[in-house]
């Protein structure tokens, strides 16, 4: 396996990165370390995960997915793993984090506390990767990358990154550790598929220019290219199906941004192609998103071990060049909005 480095870190990553957002909700921990184990011994070194999760948000369970990993990376060494996790961010225009009473900004009081409490869970004394949430539209950058550069100093983390930013987040982010001497961030973990390609704009044109990384979460756009959603939702299990049988307004926009007709019709193209490859169409969507000169590691998800052979079998695949135009051709004639 050829490992990649994460921006202009130290950190040598496997292609792809086991993400643990449904640790805790979707899957209990005899299966979370289940998925751990079998990706750990396919030769996953990079493990994603933060203090909000488990996901769908909810105050009673933030924290539970990292007390899982924590208790799994008990029985391995530390230093054969590469480890990630984020500081909530504000209040964000989907939903209010329910970490410290809804009242969580990326601010010097809020990131101390959010290590401390992930270090413990994680039964860790360092961070290899400390990511931003999303970004705080609030909290001037400058106080941000101070707090963060603290946690570098210390030790307590080696590398920053973001999260669900914008060209001009992390620019701007960027030129202020430049010029106060700031730890400055490696990487930016950004939704990007096949069926949301938002990324490849300025956004990419910066990640190349100035050595910052993707890790690219989402590869299955929430599992829409999977094609389980293309014969309907009433029987289907998926955070998106239930999304949208949820009477919960914010959630049924996000089941819409995803699954909709032009998205459908465009993952029905992409299920052709992967069939006349000889592919699974979860191996060809994981594959694309990886195929990037400016991607680290694209994160994975799993509610069941056998989940993961699709999924896995992408970490050493390059698709064709005939495959990949065939995927542009497609995106080319069906637009989707995924603002």
């Amino acid at each position: 396996m050829q490992h990649r480095y994460i921006g202009k870190t130290g950190l040598r990553v496997s292609p792809i990165c086991l993400g643990t957002m449904t640790f805790g909700t979707q899957c209990d921990e005899k299966t979370a370390f289940k998925i751990m184990d079998k990706a750990y011994d396919s030769g996953v070194n990079f493990f994603d995960t933060a203090e909000l999760y488990p996901v769908p948000p909810q105050a009673k369970l933030a924290g539970v997915t990292e007390e899982m990993v924590g208790r799994w990376l008990k029985g391995k060494p530390r230093d054969s793993l590469i480890l990630a996790t984020k500081v909530a961010g504000a209040a964000s225009g989907w939903f209010v984090p329910p970490i410290r009473h809804g009242l969580t900004a990326v601010d010097r009081f809020h990131i101390e506390r959010a290590i401390e409490g992930s270090l413990k869970r994680l039964g860790t004394d360092y961070i290899d990767l400390y990511q931003m949430h999303w970004p705080d539209t609030i909290v001037p950058i400058e106080e941000s990358l101070e707090a963060f550069d603290r946690l570098v100093q210390s030790g307590k983390v080696r590398y920053i990154g973001t999260s669900n930013d914008t060209a001009y987040g992390t620019a701007k982010a960027l030129t202020t550790s430049k010029y106060e001497k700031f730890a400055r961030f490696e990487s930016i973990q950004n939704n990007f598929s096949l069926l949301n390609r938002r990324f490849l704009d300025e956004l990419s044109t910066l990640a190349k220019r100035e050595q910052v990384s993707l890790l690219p979460y989402s590869p299955l756009a929430g599992g829409v290219l999977s094609g389980k959603y293309n014969q309907g939702i009433e029987d289907v299990q998926g955070r998106f199906a239930d999304y949208y049988r949820s009477s919960n307004k914010r959630q049924r926009l996000m089941a819409d941004r995803f699954m909709n007709e032009r998205t459908l019709a465009s993952t029905q193209q992409y299920l052709k192609i992967a069939s006349d490859a000889g592919l699974h169409p979860v191996t060809m969507a994981t594959a694309w998103s990886k195929q990037f000169d400016f991607v680290a590691s694209t994160i994975i998800g799993a509610t069941d071990p056998d989940q993961l052979d699709a999924t896995l079998a992408a970490m050493d695949l390059t698709l064709s060049k005939e495959v990949l135009k065939a995927c542009d051709d497609v995106h080319e004639k069906i637009l989707y909005p995924m603002g």
